[in-house]
């Protein structure tokens, strides 16, 4: 007997033949002998039908009584799919997340879950009822409810599924799975049979949103098998465990950002500190930074360019604004109309070329490239917006993702005579460590002291350059690790990477002779440097990761030479000789020992 957790979203429960059909489900499994956890949303346009009546009658209201009215979206949901459930003959509960024991903090509107009982789910389940929960819901610890904010029902599946051990997560949508792309921009985009949790951290906004990226960390934390199944068909959807080395593509999907907006800051000191003061003030005021890229500085100056939410923008704005004025130097630029296009797969770990097939694709569309950065599983750049859809059909195409790739067996938790006995000895761990379920979880700090940089500049900012650049070096048969180029000035960018230092002499020569057809360029490199990579789960979702990275920065007086992040990692070049210093304070920042 399986323990399974069944979410439904909002427009699976859009009205009485999908309550009732996503009610069969449920029965369905709870009479092959499992036991059944639903998890509903509210239905169809319920919370925006709400909101909307909200705002009819203030413009201003206290976030407090914005979580009690939507949360009765739920609590109607949760209601009717249990009347279904006994019509089709099976017992079930329905319990709002007060009722199941979700205590969550008191941020309304975006409280993050810090406790959740098992003891009355336990109960019901034991006692043969399905038990249908409330999602995107729980209470303070003064009882007031709060909501969990955006992706807030899939949070309340897959923390449900940690804390019961539950040996698989069904999250039922309106497609068919997790695509390779939105099928709604690239018609040959194919639906993927298994991901991995870093691979689906790095793409959480591919196949139209499929997931939100709060949910799959929490999956990731706990290692809860998540199957993203179709809500309208019998399809077996789109697997999401950690990988295997069998399962790894080279490129598994393209994502894409489209209101994404970039703030630069320029003419900075080139000293230790400075990236410290710019990201506590964009942690203070809880800013969400996705692409984060500097440059190695020129003439004792610095610049730094970050992507943030187009919506966000006025308040990035003013906290680089504040920023430049406690250094006493520097200016602020910025530019909207934008998007972040990345190509992901596991396989990039291993396989040279694939930053070179992107740039390529991307040069044959004739798109210009405004920033890159890159983690060792994603490349990212940022285009203009009116070019993002072909850029994301020029990469889709380029790594011919259309291509069907071998089907990976059902994988979920299998529970041996002595996991089953351990079963409730794990459940208390689980249950001990929710007071920090939702916080950042940094799981490592690397150093690498293997690798070299070379950085070119004075290159024409135009289509092409950097797939001529990286085609050359994967021909060369050098492994790129780091990519970063910031925004471009005037007719001329330039562009940083890091490989390992053994291969620079022949690195450097390859792309010496490259450069001869472009008057002007010149190569800066150094032999070593050290990489420091903060690693885990929440880095996004969270704001203060790269505020506590650069204050041990600082602290220890060590200057950043570059930058880049993904959605698991925020990597730094400093020194070689200030690696290991920089290793013992990002420890000792983590607390990690």
């Amino acid at each position: 007997m399986a323990l399974i957790v069944q979410k439904f979203g909002g427009t699976s429960v859009a009205d009485a033949s999908k309550v009732k059909a996503a009610a069969k489900r449920a029965v369905s499994a709870k009479q092959k002998g499992h036991q059944v956890v639903m998890v509903v949303s509210a239905r169809g346009k319920k919370t925006d039908e709400l909101l909307t009546l909200a705002a009819e009658i203030t413009d201003n209201p206290a976030p407090r009584e914005i979580d009690m009215l939507l949360s009765t979206g739920e609590q109607e949901s949760v209601a009717l799919m249990a009347m279904a459930v006994h019509e089709l003959g099976e017992e079930a509960i329905s319990l709002t997340g007060a009722q199941i024991g979700v205590v969550t903090d008191s941020s309304h509107t975006k409280a993050r879950i810090q406790d959740i009982s098992t003891k009355r789910m336990r109960k019901a389940l034991e006692e043969g009822k399905i038990v249908i929960a409330a999602g995107f819901q729980g209470v303070d610890e003064d009882f007031n409810i709060t909501t969990l904010g955006r992706g807030g029902s899939d949070t309340t599946a897959t923390a449900l599924a940690a804390v019961l051990q539950a040996d698989e997560c069904e999250i039922y949508t309106d497609v068919e799975g997790v695509f390779t792309t939105d099928p709604r921009l690239v018609d040959q985009a194919r639906k993927i049979n298994h991901v991995g949790y870093d691979e689906m951290l790095e793409m959480a906004s591919l196949g139209a949103g499929v997931m939100h990226s709060r949910s799959i960390e929490f999956a990731k934390k706990y290692q809860v098998p998540i199957r993203v199944r179709p809500a309208y068909a019998d399809g077996e959807g789109t697997l999401i465990t950690e990988l295997v080395s069998d399962d790894t593509s080279v490129v598994t999907g393209v994502a894409l950002m489209r209101n994404a907006a970039r703030v630069s800051l320029s003419e900075l000191p080139d000293r230790p500190g400075i990236m410290n003061q710019i990201f506590s003030k964009m942690a203070g005021r809880k800013i969400p930074i996705d692409m984060i890229v500097q440059d190695v500085g020129s003439g004792g100056l610095a610049e730094v360019s970050f992507t943030v939410p187009e919506e966000d923008l006025a308040e990035a704005l003013t906290a680089a604004g504040e920023a430049v004025e406690a250094i006493g130097a520097g200016k602020v630029q910025h530019g909207t109309n934008l998007s972040k296009v990345s190509a992901v797969g596991n396989g990039m770990r291993t396989h040279t070329g694939v930053a070179s097939q992107m740039f390529q694709s991307l040069a044959d569309a004739k798109i210009n490239i405004g920033m890159v950065t890159t983690s060792d599983i994603k490349i990212s750049v940022l285009v203009n917006r009116d070019q993002c859809d072909s850029a994301v059909n020029a990469i889709h195409d380029g790594f011919e993702l259309d291509k069907e790739k071998a089907a990976s067996p059902a994988v979920g938790r299998t529970h041996s005579p002595e996991k089953k006995n351990l079963q409730a000895d794990l459940e208390r761990d689980i249950v001990d460590q929710l007071s920090s379920m939702e916080d950042i979880v940094v799981s490592e700090v690397q150093l690498d002291d293997t690798q070299a940089r070379i950085t070119i500049r004075q290159l024409p900012d135009e289509p092409g350059i950097a797939a001529r650049i990286f085609s050359s070096v994967a021909e060369g048969g050098v492994m790129v690790d780091m990519i970063v180029q910031n925004i471009s000035h005037g007719k001329n960018a330039s562009l940083s990477f890091t490989i390992p230092s053994g291969d620079l002499q022949h690195c450097l020569g390859v792309c010496e002779k490259l450069l001869e057809t472009y008057s002007g360029s010149e190569i800066l490199s150094e032999e070593h440097v050290a990489k420091l990579s903060v690693v885990g789960i929440g880095l996004r979702s969270h704001t203060g990761v790269g505020e506590k990275m650069f204050n041990a920065f600082s602290e220890a007086g060590i200057n950043v030479r570059l930058i880049n992040t993904s959605e698991i990692r925020v990597s730094a070049i400093v020194s070689a000789e200030s690696g290991k210093l920089a290793l013992e304070k990002l420890n000792e920042a983590f607390q990690l020992s």
